[in-house]
Parts: structure tokens; sequence; C-alpha cells
């Protein structure tokens, strides 16, 4: 499993759920209690908490 301590920013994570624009690979733009993330398909940018996020994470992008 993820921890939220080996993300940082710039990571690329895949979610478990499809973006409405069909995308599932988003770029960590900060870190820290909240979690600011960004679409990698359509740019949109979403806020979560990081038990939202710690749920939702299906794998890290290692590049």
């Amino acid at each position: 499993m993820l921890k939220l301590s080996e993300l940082k920013e710039g990571d690329t994570v895949i979610t478990k759920k499809k973006h409405p624009c069909g995308n599932d690979r988003w770029l960590i733009l900060r870190t820290g209690a909240d979690f600011k993330l960004q679409c990698q398909k359509c740019a949109h940018t979403v806020i979560l908490p990081s038990e939202s996020l710690k749920k939702s994470i299906k794998s890290k992008i290692t590049e």
C-alpha cells in the first residue's frame, strides 16, 4: 500500500476512478494536510484532503 509520506511534488499518481474527461493520471502540485492535484489531460486542478487521496490512489508512476 502506498504511503502519503512517499508522495512529493512533481509525482504522478493513478487514481481508482477516472476524471470526467476520461483520464486517471494526476500530477501532484502541493502536499501537506491537503493535496493539490492537476489532471494530466484537461489540466483541471482539485484540492483533496489527505485521507480522501489515500483512499483514491491506485498507484504511483515511477519514472
